[in-house]
This record gives structure tokens, C-alpha cells and sequence, in this order.
């Protein structure tokens, strides 16, 4: 019972509500949860039940880099973190390196292609705005906005 309320309140910490899927924490001065610096955090639940996978409450991104799987990481990620210092930059790194603790993916992206990404907000106009930074830039010429919840897969 102790943990169920720990979780609520470290939910609605994050701006969701207890009983929907829990939000993420998308600014990279206040990560929520025990995620890599290149994964998207949200609050996990804290029961102690076995879950295979566990969902984000839905969310715009904007896709900034595609590229084959496992070959984007860090130096990619810091050099997009620097342009939006506000929203949170992740990376899709699951299953590389042979790490079984790069257990985060995300829903509606091609598996076959890992990313660069930059939290965009929950509104299509908020997300727009982000779109516009990011080609304004002139780095990401073919960015564009994507619907999707962080996934994290139980190794």
C-alpha cells in the first residue's frame, strides 16, 4: 500500500493522474524514474508486480536524425540537448551493445531504424512549434512529428 501511494504521488509529481498512464518527465533539469540519460524517463509503477512492459502516457515528438540501428548515441543526443535545453532529448538505443538494461523503445517508429528525438509536448500546436525550432536550425532538414508512448521492456 505504501509503494501504490509513493507512485501516485510521484505521478502526479510528473503531471499525471494516479489511474492513467503516467506522463513522462520531459525536462532534462527534473529526470523522474531510474532511466539512461538517453531514454525519455516517466514514473514507473512501484508495486512490486512482474510486468513485461509498462507505457507511457502518449505523447509528440519530433523525429530530428534517423540512422541504422545502434549507431546513434551520446555525442548525437548532447548535440540536439544543446539546441532545446528545456525539452527533453532521447535516443533509441534498445537491445545495443549487448546491454540487456537498454530495455526502452518507443510505440509507432520502425524498429529497423534507431533515432534522434526531442520531446515535442502533448499538443499538436506545442509540437508544431518544436518542429519549426528544429528546421529553423537548418541540422535537421528532414524532421518530423511523430505520436508516441516510451515503452520499457522488462529484461
Amino acid at each position: 500500500m505504501i509503494r501504490a501511494a509513493a507512485f501516485a504521488v510521484a505521478a502526479l509529481a510528473c503531471g499525471a493522474r494516479a489511474d492513467a498512464l503516467p506522463e513522462v518527465c520531459p525536462d532534462p533539469q527534473e529526470p523522474c524514474g531510474a532511466f539512461k540519460p538517453h531514454d525519455l524517463p516517466f514514473v514507473r509503477e512501484a508495486d512490486g508486480k512482474a510486468r513485461g512492459e509498462e507505457l507511457s502516457a502518449p505523447f509528440l515528438a519530433v523525429i530530428l536524425k534517423s540512422a541504422p540501428p545502434c549507431t546513434l548515441g551520446e555525442p548525437e543526443r548532447g548535440e540536439a540537448q544543446a539546441v532545446f535545453p528545456r525539452k527533453k532529448v532521447f535516443v533509441l538505443r534498445f537491445e545495443c551493445d549487448g546491454d540487456a538494461e537498454n530495455n526502452v523503445t518507443y510505440t509507432n517508429v520502425d524498429p529497423r531504424h534507431a533515432f534522434v528525438a526531442v520531446y515535442a509536448g502533448r499538443t499538436r500546436e506545442e509540437a508544431e512549434e518544436t518542429l519549426a525550432v528544429a528546421k529553423l536550425t537548418g541540422r535537421y532538414p528532414d524532421a518530423n512529428l511523430r505520436r508516441m508512448q516510451v515503452r520499457f521492456v522488462s529484461p
